[in-house]
């Protein structure tokens, strides 16, 4: 069964980018190959992924135009982007713009994932787009030791979450949570019905 998962860096402040949208902050951590929340083991796992379209021209700023995903990409965006012309693996990208809500969209995504896991890459709203419909299951965080004060906040909803694990990755906490839903206080404060349970 296809999980939906947000697997992304954060400052211990909660920020996935300050307000310049830099990652400086985070390219210069160190980080164990192969430990906690390592990123090729998790890329493993996944069957597919979305983005919205900051993330998505960061990622083609810092890539020199190549595209470092084989896996099907679906970019949220109101805009006009260019594509990119060649993974870096040599391949042809398969990058899918895709206007409109993610509700529209959630068959596509969950069909191109397949088996595996679809990975929301950013931005934090984006995740809590996927949270709005109930349909976000994980959330995969490796907390920096850095604050910024401002920025990019990581995921701009009211949730209440399950700790499910944590581990240490050099300097990064590295914990995974369970999506459990809304608030509790904003679900009794509004009368809908409870949290959603996530099998």
């Amino acid at each position: 069964m296809t999980r939906t998962i947000f697997y992304t860096a954060t400052t211990l402040d909660g920020f996935l980018a300050d307000p310049d949208d830099s990652l400086d902050w985070l390219l210069r951590q160190d980080l164990e190959e192969g430990g906690p929340g390592d990123y090729s083991t998790f890329l493993g796992g996944v069957g597919a992924i979305v983005m919205g379209s900051t993330t998505y021209e960061w990622v083609l700023a810092h890539e020199n135009g190549e595209w470092g995903y084989d896996l099907p990409a679906f970019v949220f965006t109101t805009r006009e982007l260019p594509l990119p012309t060649r993974t870096s693996h040599g391949g042809a990208p398969d990058v899918r713009f895709r206007r409109g809500s993610i509700a529209d969209a959630l068959e596509e995504l969950h069909a191109a994932a397949g088996e595996r896991d679809l990975w929301v890459v950013g931005g934090g709203d984006l995740a809590g787009q996927f949270a709005d419909l109930g349909a976000l299951d994980e959330v995969l965080t490796s907390i920096a030791p850095v604050t910024l004060g401002a920025g990019r906040p990581l995921l701009p909803r009211r949730l209440d979450l399950e700790l499910l694990e944590v581990s240490r990755n050099a300097g990064f906490v590295v914990a995974r949570h369970r999506v459990v839903g809304r608030l509790r206080e904003d679900v009794q404060a509004d009368g809908a019905s409870g949290p959603r349970s996530v099998a």
